[in-house]
């Protein structure tokens, strides 16, 4: 059956909310408030657009719709970021975080900003082929294009995928992988290359090393390669052998500074923003001690080190906390990287007598959490930072720190343009 019905605004995740005749909610995909649409009443999926949006634009990417990657090429730019920011006050709103400043925006280039890719490896009329999952499925889909990556990523999976085709030994090694993952530097100079498997790699002698140099004949910017589990929580390490070839990572300048990302570590992925990102989290800060919490490679810890005689910098992953260790070395002893969870740290912390000026965290999406939360007020750092993914998540923690500190910044950074992700940074400062 089919309804048709008015969109009254977007939610995050991508879906505009209507009323059915009925009273229900529908979350409709890829529809703009205030629009007239018909659905499918039983999946609440867009069948037609009677009344579009004046921002509603014609996709860029001919994928869009199917693949599970993007939900807002349909809209004007300008249109995703108003999305967005209303999305990000009413969120903050509806979870009772109180006297919000005004959101201060910040973009960068709609099109192509990825560094960072991950494609599935699968066969297509007899022939491999590169791409993603389709949208709300596990099945894969094939892909020509990604208007969102470097261009320099796609590239790579084309030459990569030609090889396979005139290189017997290159299609075994990428039919025993099921992921292939591309970083590249921010002038898109090197490149490093993980293959991701679950299954034995071909065993003779020497042949990722020939993979790796006849990719490089193709492609003078590969630096690296590696192979890994596509999966470590459900794949045995032991079916996939550790090939290396060429660098372990690559050198990636940001605000000045030189960071060293190992193969498969975590970096900011639009590489048009971090800069903006840096400076927003660090310019104008000083003072004695700093911490940062979740602080990957070091992203704020480096800058941050410029205004704080001592920096503190928390980080779980093993290789992320390798290279923090070795950042921070080169800036002197009285810096110090810290391998542990950010939870684990805080309380150990609250029973400690050092007590920092300014504490910066980055978490990922599922936030600092209630308890950290409650430790940092224990604590009572003058002035807390927080970058987030996910304003569902900031929501909650906001409203615990809320206790003791005032929201004096609120920034939007739109480090996902053309999808519902949405970056923000709070600036709080004690009460």
């Amino acid at each position: 059956m089919t309804e048709t019905v008015r969109i009254e605004r977007a939610v995050y995740g991508g879906a505009g909310l209507a009323r059915k005749e009925n009273g229900a909610v529908a979350l409709v995909p890829f529809a703009l408030p205030g629009e007239l649409v018909e659905i499918d009443t039983s999946t609440d999926e867009l069948l037609h657009v009677l009344e579009p949006a004046l921002t509603r634009v014609a996709p860029q990417c001919n994928h869009f719709g199917r693949c599970g990657g993007c939900q807002y090429q349909h809209a004007e730019y300008a249109a995703q970021l108003e999305i967005k920011r209303v999305i990000l006050e009413e969120t903050m709103q509806r979870a009772g975080v109180r006297d919000l400043p005004e959101i201060a925006m910040h973009i960068g280039e709609a099109w192509g900003y990825r560094n960072r890719v991950r494609f599935r490896l699968g066969m297509v009329e007899g022939k491999l082929g590169a791409g993603y999952s389709i949208r709300k499925t596990n099945e894969f889909l094939p892909i020509t294009e990604c208007p969102i990556a470097a261009p320099l990523l796609w590239q790579a999976a084309t030459a990569l995928l030609e090889l396979a085709e005139s290189d017997v030994e290159a299609r075994a090694w990428l039919s025993s992988a099921g992921e292939i993952e591309f970083f590249c530097n921010e002038d898109r100079s090197r490149l490093l290359l993980t293959l991701l498997g679950s299954r034995a790699m071909p065993a003779k002698k020497n042949g990722f090393t020939r993979l790796c140099e006849a990719l490089q004949t193709k492609l003078p910017q590969l630096a690296g390669a590696g192979v890994a589990p596509l999966d470590a929580r459900r794949t045995s390490v032991k079916l996939v052998r550790a090939e290396t070839w060429g660098s372990s990572g690559l050198a990636y300048r940001v605000a000045d500074e030189d960071y060293w990302i190992s193969r498969g570590g975590f970096f900011q992925v639009n590489q048009f923003l971090v800069d903006e990102l840096v400076a927003l989290v660090c310019t104008g800060r000083q003072g004695t001690i700093a911490w940062d919490l979740f602080a990957g490679v070091g992203l704020f810890s480096r800058v941050l080190a410029r205004g704080f005689q001592q920096i503190t910098a928390v980080e779980a992953n093993p290789s992320a906390a390798g290279d923090l260790k070795k950042a921070l070395a080169t800036l002197g002893t009285q810096h110090r990287a810290v391998q542990a969870t950010t939870l684990d740290f805080l309380r150990g912390a609250v029973v400690q007598r050092e007590r920092p000026e300014s504490i910066v965290l980055d978490p990922p999406r599922a936030g600092a959490g209630v308890e950290a939360c409650e430790l940092l007020l224990k604590i009572g750092a003058r002035e807390i930072v927080y970058v987030s993914c996910d304003p569902t998540t900031l929501a909650r923690d906001l409203v615990v720190l809320q206790r003791d500190y005032l929201i004096t910044a609120l920034h939007l950074v739109d480090l996902f343009p053309q999808t519902f992700h949405l970056e923000t940074v709070v600036v709080l400062r004690r009460k």
